[in-house]
């Protein structure tokens, strides 16, 4: 079996939710698609891929992000640790939707373990308070 990849529903619904309980303004939702594979030899739960400003101007469409999960690695996570590497990889897209991507070690806000829980946290309390 080599490599394969599907559009994802399950992690679009999970990244929709993510973006609709942390009110994140700059995200596009409707721009951002997920897909689940199977078969990378990378060792990764997901990944973000961009679409830059070049092939954009070039193929005349807007911004998207791809996030990736990676079959192997994601699908056995519990819910609460997939909720916290969507948030990660989402971490990952700048404020002006750009097409560009935010290294871990970006000026602003690093991504990494302390802030990804920070935001998971917040996420818990709104899920809990409106009972989403």
């Amino acid at each position: 079996m080599g490599f394969e990849i599907e559009k994802a529903e399950d992690v679009q619904n999970m990244i929709n939710e993510i973006v609709d309980i942390l009110g994140n303004p700059h995200i596009i939702g409707g721009r951002i698609i997920c897909v689940r594979s199977w078969g990378s030899k990378a060792y990764a739960y997901a990944r973000i891929w961009s679409m830059p400003k070049v092939w954009q101007v070039a193929l005349d469409i807007h911004t998207f992000y791809v996030i990736e999960v990676l079959s192997e690695h994601f699908d056995k996570l519990d819910y609460e640790e997939k909720i916290k590497v969507l948030i990660h990889e989402l971490m990952h897209i700048p404020k002006t939707f750009s097409g560009a991507l935010l290294p871990h070690k970006n000026p602003g806000k690093k991504i990494n373990d302390k802030n990804v829980n920070e935001l998971y946290k917040i996420y818990k309390q709104r899920t809990e308070k409106y009972g989403v």
